[in-house]
């Protein structure tokens, strides 16, 4: 058996300002097949689709499944996203490996290292 990663999805009250968002990261473009229910962002530098579905009750607490991002200058795409409407959690890891916690506008925690420290570290 081989499996592949075909997208990560996401749970949604409001799924159409979240999918806009995310798209705007990444420089990608939504696709609405289901009238806002269900929508895809893809292209630009996602290497993957993200999908953004519309539930009426989202999981509680902490999502369970969160994006691990990688960035050339990290200080500076931490500056972008806040800017773009992320909320910065923490800043954590120490001088050999660092990367800060944030999350999107609707609540959804994703963390950001330096591309080459995570490269490394993988």
């Amino acid at each position: 058996m081989a499996l592949t990663l075909g997208m990560i999805t996401t749970d949604s009250a409001d799924p159409v300002p979240l999918a806009t968002w995310w798209a705007g990261q990444f420089d990608a473009e939504v696709a609405d097949p289901y009238g806002g229910e269900f929508l895809l962002v893809r292209g630009g530098t996602l290497p993957i689709a993200l999908a953004f579905q519309k539930v009426d009750d989202p999981t509680p607490g902490k999502n369970r499944l969160h994006l691990d991002l990688g960035a050339p200058d990290l200080d500076a795409e931490v500056e972008r996203l806040v800017a773009g409407g992320a909320t910065v959690v923490a800043r954590r890891g120490d001088e050999s490996f660092a990367w800060v916690t944030l999350t999107d506008p609707a609540g959804n925690e994703f963390c950001v290292a330096g591309a080459d420290e995570a490269a490394a570290e993988l």
